[in-house]
């Protein structure tokens, strides 16, 4: 597994805000528009795959993606949380980790897709003032190595 790769995005540059880091992976807060709570978990060494991890760097990966997860559902009250990994245009193992709304300009279809409805800026900026509190539970987790379970 190389540290990281030549022209890789993920490789040059954190992602987005960052949130935590560790030796193997961070969290990121996305600022993409119409979304205030998107996340990426990103695996720190360069590598395509989930199944490249050995099975405790897995956990490792995947107990970051239910931080977050479980942050995401405590504090926004979200409808849904999408998980992706895809990694088509970045091929670096990465977790997007989205809080989705009924009122989001895409629901329920995914972001990527064709938007349903204008954006609501007053309800996206109460959200975004919600995320220094997510941000901090999500720091909290994870340094005590915390994997948060359902309430």
């Amino acid at each position: 597994m190389s540290k990281s790769s030549f022209g890789c995005a993920l490789c040059a540059q954190d992602g987005g805000d960052l949130v935590w880091r560790s030796d193997k992976l961070r969290v990121v807060h996305v600022e993409e528009d119409g979304f205030p709570g998107y996340y990426r978990v990103i695996w720190n060494a360069h590598v395509a795959e989930l199944s490249a991890l050995s099975p405790e760097e897995r956990a490792e990966c995947m107990g970051a993606v239910v931080c977050v997860e479980r942050s995401l559902i405590e504090h926004l009250k979200p409808a849904k949380v999408n998980l992706a990994a895809l990694g088509n245009q970045v091929p670096h193992l990465h977790w997007h980790v989205i809080a989705r709304f009924d009122w989001d300009t895409h629901f329920p279809n995914a972001i990527w897709g064709e938007p349903q409805r204008p954006r609501d800026h007053d309800r996206e900026a109460a959200v975004g003032a919600l995320l220094d509190v997510v941000n901090a539970q999500i720091r909290g987790y994870l340094a005590k190595g915390e994997t948060p379970q359902e309430k």
